[in-house]
């Protein structure tokens, strides 16, 4: 039996688990001393509370629970996990996967994903949907989302001292949110061990040795060991280039009306899509997000994880770009003729391995134009590290005008057919 774990504890039948409530904003419980514990922006408004469980209720009351599955769950998300194993004495899972919401959304457009995790890996992961930036809070801005989902992170680890391993799973906006939590909860180590019982530092970093003794890095994500970083149909590059918000048809009149009006419809995370947020005399967000920046890691958190990869559609979506979710120049998409159908995973259209800018041909059409720069320099960026791409393709599919959303089955009813999409996903899941 699949059970929904809420924030608030719940009795388990391992005598030997321990489970915490989060006071305010301390950090409590036997392994907070490694985490990182801080205030994040502003505390949700009551009517905010509100709207979160008006919406929640209203989801839950137009689609009934599979048999077998128990959902409990308040406003600070869902946890995910198999009782049944727990009844039974197994080990208790020790990967969180944590899935992050796109703009207007919230934790049930990850319901179905959520629920084949968890029964095809019933022992080995808890899987917590996030429900930190909901509806209207999606329009606060990528870093204060960010910082919000970076302090829900860490409650729930507190919840789950057993977990070892993290992953994240983020769809659209969410992606960006999820780039700037890690950044947030990103943690380094070093600690000395007897020589030949560690890996050596990789080759960048400087690494000392003595005669007895060998230097062991370790780059941790709120005190766990990062696997996975996977995002759907996220907009990596921005919405501002062209056809990058393809429902404009790539126009340039509506596409320049769009960034000039854009924090209008979406406040300042349409600023931020856009690149024309500028806080303080400061480049664009999404421009500093690649690279380190204070206290914020954001590409050392990226490269901490064992895998990154961006699944995007290649058409069909209305609302973020094939270059922008598969981090992309336009001359590297793939070919139309090199499009492959997998029989297994029938909208898999064409998967990509590990690649980074030092493999990537260089060569791009620079017009001058500040849009190609600022572009170019956040793909330079993100591609410091290797990302795995996996394009997807509703072309033959009665929901392909709802591709956004079919690529993380949203709504199972409505978008079915990314079913093989998440089970793509799951199946080459790094545990």
């Amino acid at each position: 039996m699949l059970v929904l774990r809420p924030k608030a504890p719940v009795p388990v039948p391992n005598p030997t688990r321990s489970l915490f409530r989060t006071g305010g904003r301390s950090c409590l419980g036997p392994r907070a001393w490694s985490r990182p514990c801080f205030a994040v922006g502003p505390k949700l408004s009551l009517n905010s509370v509100v709207e979160m469980e008006v919406l929640r209720r209203i989801v839950r009351g137009c689609f009934k629970n599979p048999p077998g599955l128990k959902v409990e769950a308040d406003s600070g998300g869902e946890d995910l996990f198999d009782a049944a194993a727990a009844a039974t004495g197994k080990p208790v899972p020790y990967h969180l996967v944590i899935m992050v919401n796109g703009i207007i959304g919230s934790a049930s457009d990850w319901r179905y994903a959520a629920e084949q995790f968890v029964k095809k890996l019933p022992d080995k992961v808890v899987v917590h949907r996030s429900e930190c930036n909901s509806s209207k809070l999606t329009f606060d801005g990528v870093d204060t989302m960010g910082e919000r989902l970076a302090e829900e992170v860490l409650s729930v680890i507190r919840r789950w001292p057993e977990v070892q391993k993290i992953s994240f799973v983020a769809h659209s906006l969410g992606g960006l949110v999820a780039r700037y939590a890690i950044g947030r909860l990103y943690e380094y180590s070093s600690t000395l061990e007897p020589l030949g019982t560690s890996g050596n530092c990789s080759s960048d970093e400087k690494i000392e040795y003595s005669k007895q003794f060998d230097q062991r890095c370790e780059a941790k994500i709120a005190g766990l060991e990062p696997m996975n970083f996977i995002t759907f149909a996220t907009p990596h590059l921005g919405s501002r280039g062209n056809k990058q918000l393809p429902f404009l048809c790539g126009l340039p009149f509506l596409e320049r009306s769009a960034s000039q009006t854009a924090h209008l419809v979406a406040g300042r995370s349409g600023k931020h899509l856009f690149l024309t947020d500028n806080d303080g005399g400061q480049p664009p967000l999404l421009l500093r997000m690649v690279d380190d920046s204070g206290s914020l890691k954001f590409m050392s958190a990226l490269r901490a994880f064992k895998r990154r990869v961006a699944y995007a559609n290649a058409n069909y979506d209305h609302m973020v770009g094939w270059r922008t979710s598969s981090i992309r120049r336009q001359h590297e998409l793939p070919k139309s003729n090199l499009l492959v159908i997998d029989e297994k995973y029938p909208h898999i259209v064409y998967i990509e391995g590990e690649t980074s800018d030092g493999i990537h041909n260089k060569a791009y059409s620079n017009v001058g134009s500040q849009t190609v720069d600022l572009e170019e320099e956040m793909i330079k960026g993100l591609t410091q590290v290797p990302w795995e791409r996996v394009d997807v393709s509703f072309q033959k599919s009665k929901q392909r005008l709802i591709a956004h959303s079919t690529i993380q089955v949203k709504t199972y009813w409505l978008n079915s057919d990314g079913a093989d999409v998440v089970y793509h996903m799951i199946d080459n899941f790094l545990l």
